[in-house]
């Protein structure tokens, strides 16, 4: 979309430049709205309104557009967030992370290997959790999947489970910890 020449931005036709514009135009109008959606709140004790009625105006007004919004800022992450190039996995099956450690001036790479308990979210905004036993202790990890640390994620066993987000499994131990595995 951008090719970067010399420092200078390049725009390479007219297409883009137009989406550009039209979605810098709504960006400017939305951040205006929240701009002074805020003040409202803050100055509506000076009205005689209450920050729950002002609120309840400017929600209800047709300047504040909610659908644009989530629009504008799903289109936001779609064109300028990094996508990883991340294996398929899923609730249930034991995976590898490997993540890099800054220490000082030295960088380390570290790995987490356990059980997918949830991956929670969409978009930018997408983690998953892993659990794992250090000892007899339960240890559990959240990584945001656009972490930029994240290296690589390695499916070692594909867990066969029911449901989406095993919660369940923070109670289990020993044999009752086991999760089967799917066949292919």
């Amino acid at each position: 979309m951008l090719g970067v020449i010399n420092g200078f931005s390049e725009i390479e036709n007219y297409n883009n430049m137009s989406m550009l514009s039209t979605a810098y135009r709504r960006l400017n109008k939305i951040l205006l709205l929240i701009v002074h959606y805020e003040l409202l709140a803050i100055f509506a004790p000076n009205f005689g309104l209450t920050s729950g009625e002002n609120r309840e105006c400017c929600f209800e007004s047709t300047i504040f557009n909610y659908k644009e919004m989530e629009s504008l800022v799903k289109f936001v992450q779609d064109e300028f967030v990094a996508k990883k190039d991340l294996p398929k996995f899923s609730a249930g099956d034991t995976i590898t992370v490997y993540y890099e450690i800054k220490e000082g001036n030295k960088t380390r790479t570290q790995f987490f290997r356990g059980v997918v308990i949830q991956r929670r979210g969409s978009g930018a905004s997408e983690t998953f959790t892993i659990r794992k036993m250090s000892g007899s202790i339960g240890v559990e990890r959240i990584f945001p999947v656009n972490l930029p640390a994240l290296q690589k994620i390695e499916v070692n066993k594909r867990g066969k489970v029911r449901r989406a987000r095993i919660y369940y499994f923070r109670g289990l131990t020993g044999k009752k910890a086991r999760i089967k595995e799917e066949r292919r």
